[in-house]
């Protein structure tokens, strides 16, 4: 991760004196994705290393939900870039530049390769992680950036469409505020504390009345203390002969097999209570 952080940093430089000299927007707006590449890792980096603090008399759950806030700065970075693309992008069509298509395309497929790499870096710790998946969403959409920006200094080159710099630069912020927009909702939903998406509540509910000795459940709350730890917290009601601890263990067991719960608080109450 910190060699690819390295390796962005330094096309971010390439890309923005190249940018300059070939007066191309596109190659510009690819240069500041690069460096929010490279800011997002650092973000990430960061976040991993205070998830990993054990839980104090501060924060009693610990630090993993510093990966999640990681991811939503990561993500409204995202957001903020592809915004001020797009403005750029409308602004060059108004007063097109004249625009040096060669130094485009070289500079173009040097960022595809590092774009690449660093992606590759982080696509299997994407699938488990928000904060790793905002990341590797970066590193993809600027491999994607790089195959635009080329295509639009080949076709300088061939017929002289200095348009198509602005065009490949609308394209590619639409894009980036696609994929910024579909997975911002989530980071949100868990900082919010939202019930999990692959759990019913009426179906936990309706799984913990079956068993023996429950006569009612509720004041059910899900949440999810990280992405890989749901929570839950409810009142029993109890029948009078039921054997309290042997119905907790059983409902614990429970919940942790059918829905992927493992931190779960109960407060039992027996029928006479309101």
């Amino acid at each position: 991760m910190w060699w690819a952080v390295s390796a962005n940093i330094l096309l971010t430089v390439t890309q923005v004196i190249a940018g300059l000299v070939s007066n191309s927007l596109s190659l510009i707006a690819d240069a500041l994705h690069n460096f929010s590449d490279a800011a997002s890792m650092v973000i990430a980096l960061v976040a991993i290393r205070i998830g990993r603090k054990p839980p104090d008399q501060f924060k009693t759950f610990g630090y993993k939900r510093a990966e999640i806030i990681a991811a939503l700065i990561n993500l409204t970075t995202l957001i903020i870039i592809g915004l001020y693309l797009c403005y750029e992008a409308i602004m060059r069509f108004i007063a097109p530049e004249e625009i040096e298509g060669w130094t485009i395309v070289i500079v173009a497929g040097l960022a595809f390769i590092v774009d690449t790499f660093t992606a590759l870096l982080t696509y299997s710790q994407s699938k488990h992680s928000m904060n790793i998946k905002a990341v590797f969403l970066h590193n993809v959409m600027d491999a994607l950036a790089s195959i635009g920006v080329i295509i639009a200094g080949a076709l300088i080159l061939l017929y002289g469409w200095i348009w198509t710099d602005a065009a490949m630069t609308l394209l590619i912020s639409g894009y980036i505020l696609h994929q910024g927009f579909k997975e911002i909702p989530k980071v949100i939903h868990l900082l919010m504390e939202g019930t999990p998406k692959h759990i019913n509540i009426d179906e936990v509910i309706a799984a913990m009345e079956i068993q023996h000795g429950v006569i009612n459940v509720h004041h059910v709350h899900i949440w999810q203390l990280d992405e890989r730890c749901n929570a839950l917290e409810a009142h029993v009601v109890l029948d009078k002969n039921v054997h309290m601890d042997v119905l907790k263990c059983n409902l614990k067991e429970m919940l942790h097999d059918n829905f992927q719960i493992g931190h779960s608080t109960l407060e039992f109450e027996n029928d006479q209570c309101g």
